[in-house]
């Protein structure tokens, strides 16, 4: 088979730039490595293989997966340190008991006592031998147990008195952190999460329980955290990428952004100052961002066939097949027409790269010298 180059993808594709992920990957390891933690990278941003091979090739131990039909297939890849870190409903304990007789090395979590006690009661029904970990809230984003809660010491009882159950540590997930653009909010924040989960810890075992794994994560915490001590592992997903959010954030650069959907222009309306394009939010999607932080990118920013920035040109608007090029103080620029042809590939980078990616079954993947490979993600539940 011939070497597929740019110009023979057909639009709208995902276009993975190597240079730039592989750079992302040194970054996210070379820090962690330096902060003395192991880094388990959180795999849905990109679902794929060979993506994660990589990252593990640069360091990693383990993987953090969002759906159990992920932890499936990359085990079937042949990771077996999983973390599913998505709070265990009892009727998906079947599909996690399969793995983890299958041999997995499969982590699931519990925030409440009412969960624990559904998957200790399955354990002694099924002689499943989970390994559990405790959510903790360290910022009130999503879910989790208070570290200083009574519950918390209720739901290690549980774990570690419940059969062939292990009660294997704790983690959380400052999720919070998207909403933040300073580095002293972003270090704040990283010692937030950090602290609270260190002292739910710390808390488990003064309570006579074990608590081996400290696990703490997000790409901006990880990326701002000025120490990790009583930490044992950081998560991290979508720094792989990088996407609009984190460059708002202040963690990256658009420059650093390795995703990005190939698009052609197929039309433009002069008096407007708008260009169409072929990428609307069937392949942008329809995150629009954190919409408090300060630069809106629209459905994401625009960038020439090569890479390269275009400041200030962004997709405004958009339709499920149609997106509208336009600038970002709404001027109309009647030259458009004349600067990018019908014909003309551009390239926009998403607002989430988790969200983006998530549209197509496949990335095209540019390398240095402008061939493309073509690697598969994975879908469902």
């Amino acid at each position: 088979m011939d070497a597929m180059h740019l110009q023979d993808l057909n639009t709208p594709a995902a276009l993975v730039d190597t240079a730039r992920m592989q750079r992302n990957i040194a970054r996210m390891q070379q820090r962690m490595n330096s902060l003395s933690v192991a880094f388990r990278p959180h795999v849905k941003t990109t679902k794929c293989v060979a993506i994660t091979q990589a990252q593990i090739e640069a360091g990693a131990r383990g993987i953090t997966v969002s759906t159990l039909k992920e932890a499936e297939q990359f085990f079937a890849a042949g990771i077996t340190d999983i973390l599913y870190a998505v709070g265990m409903a009892p009727p998906k304990l079947k599909q996690a008991a399969a793995l983890v007789a299958q041999g997995c090395a499969l982590k699931i979590i519990a925030d409440s006592a009412t969960s624990a006690s559904a998957i200790v009661d399955y354990t002694r029904q099924h002689g499943v031998p989970f390994e559990v970990w405790i959510e903790i809230d360290t910022d009130g984003h999503r879910s989790g147990v208070q570290p200083k809660s009574d519950e918390l010491i209720t739901i290690g009882q549980l774990l570690h008195q419940g059969g062939p159950t292990t009660l294997g540590g704790v983690m959380t997930h400052a999720g919070s952190s998207y909403d933040l653009n300073t580095p002293e909010a972003l270090q704040a924040m990283a010692e937030q999460e950090r602290s609270l989960c260190v002292l739910a810890a710390e808390r488990l075992r003064a309570a006579g329980l074990p608590c081996p794994n400290v696990s703490v994560g997000s790409t901006p915490t990880a990326l701002s955290a000025q120490k990790l001590q009583g930490v044992t592992e950081v998560r991290a997903g979508v720094y792989v990428f990088f996407d609009l959010v984190m460059a708002n954030v202040g963690v990256c650069s658009p420059d650093d952004v390795a995703l990005s959907v190939l698009t052609t222009v197929i039309g433009h309306q002069a008096d407007k100052g708008w260009a169409i394009v072929d990428a609307g939010w069937m392949a942008m999607s329809r995150d629009r961002g954190v919409p408090d932080l300060p630069l809106d990118h629209g459905y994401g920013a625009v960038c020439d066939e090569h890479g390269a920035l275009i400041d200030g040109f962004i997709m405004g608007s958009a339709n499920q097949e149609h997106g509208i090029l336009s600038w970002r103080d709404g001027h109309a620029d009647a030259a458009l027409s004349t600067r990018w042809p019908v014909g003309t590939r551009l390239r926009v980078l998403p607002n989430h790269a988790c969200a983006t990616a998530a549209q197509f079954p496949h990335y095209d993947v540019l390398a240095a010298d402008g061939s493309l490979q073509r690697w598969p993600r994975f879908y469902g539940w």
